[in-house]
């Protein structure tokens, strides 16, 4: 069913967490945003392809070391004429994942335009990983992994080829992003965005919550 406008397809209760991180998924229409998140937050993919109209976005919880981290991921439109909207919602988000269909030249022709929209309208320690998906189309492949991987380095983004219909490197550049958000913050690089708290060491997140002490705090 066609999204409009803004809606939360996904609710939990309301609860305690230790950081809230905003994440947007971007990059030119049918390139695979949807799947890839629905892949992530609910482990499936549908195979019809319904245009996303405006801004949908799913929460997720995940758990680093004694840390509940709340992922509010924004999954965005990539039609032009959504731009004005999506990119509203860019100030404020901490992690972006920019991808591009590797059978589509005109997707990864895009990124460099998408890389400046990130620039222009985001907080200025947003982190990004440029994700080239649908890899498992290899026969239709018309981007090679090594120009995106090239054009990664010189934007100064990490780097995956993904597949949400394979489940190939979704959770991976998931768990990236979070990961290089933390350990930024942890840093002190910058400004530091009032929604989130300072990390430890990289660490691998997992769905399932660890044995906290009773008065756990970031």
């Amino acid at each position: 069913m066609a999204q409009t406008g803004v809606r939360a397809v996904k609710r939990e209760p309301e609860a305690t967490f230790d950081c809230m991180f905003k994440i947007l998924i971007i990059g030119n229409s049918s390139v695979g945003k949807t799947s890839f998140l629905f892949r992530y937050a609910d482990d499936t993919f549908s195979h019809s392809f319904v245009s996303t109209v405006g801004i949908d976005f799913k929460v997720k919880t995940v758990y680093r070391e004694a840390k509940r981290i709340k992922l509010q991921i924004w999954d965005t439109a990539g039609q032009e004429r959504y731009r004005t909207i999506t990119t509203a919602y860019y100030r404020g988000a901490m992690g972006f994942i920019l991808m591009y269909d590797i059978t589509n030249e005109e997707s990864f022709n895009a990124v460099q335009d998408w890389a400046t929209q990130i620039k222009t309208h985001s907080w200025d320690n947003a982190q990004v990983i440029l994700v080239g998906n649908k890899c498992d189309q290899e026969t239709e492949r018309v981007v090679t992994a090594q120009k995106g991987k090239s054009l990664a380095e010189q934007l100064g983004f990490e780097f995956f080829e993904a597949s949400a219909k394979e489940n190939v490197n979704v959770r991976p550049v998931f768990d990236r992003i979070v990961d290089i958000i933390m350990v930024k913050v942890s840093e002190g690089g910058g400004d530091t965005d009032p929604s989130i708290t300072s990390g430890a060491k990289a660490t691998r997140l997992t769905d399932t919550p660890p044995v906290l002490p009773k008065h756990c705090a970031c």
